[in-house]
């Protein structure tokens, strides 16, 4: 696998990670209402996800700059 194949792989999963932690908080705030508790915890559960995605997109920058 090629570093640049690497790193788009690595950028894709990064904004769907990040995508998908948006649409979950903002489905649960819809479905509460009101930012409560259990918005707050959904939140700080979610959080794991979008630092993994920026990680994954920090990477692949890192990556393409490696691959020029």
């Amino acid at each position: 696998m090629s570093i640049q194949l690497f790193s788009e792989i690595l950028d894709i999963l990064g904004a769907l990670m990040i995508a998908f932690t948006v649409i979950r908080v903002h489905g649960h705030v819809l479905k509460e209402h009101r930012i409560d508790k259990d918005v707050l915890d959904s939140i700080r559960g979610e959080k794991r996800y979008a630092i993994v995605g920026i990680v994954f997109i920090t990477i692949s920058f890192i990556l393409d700059v490696i691959a020029l």
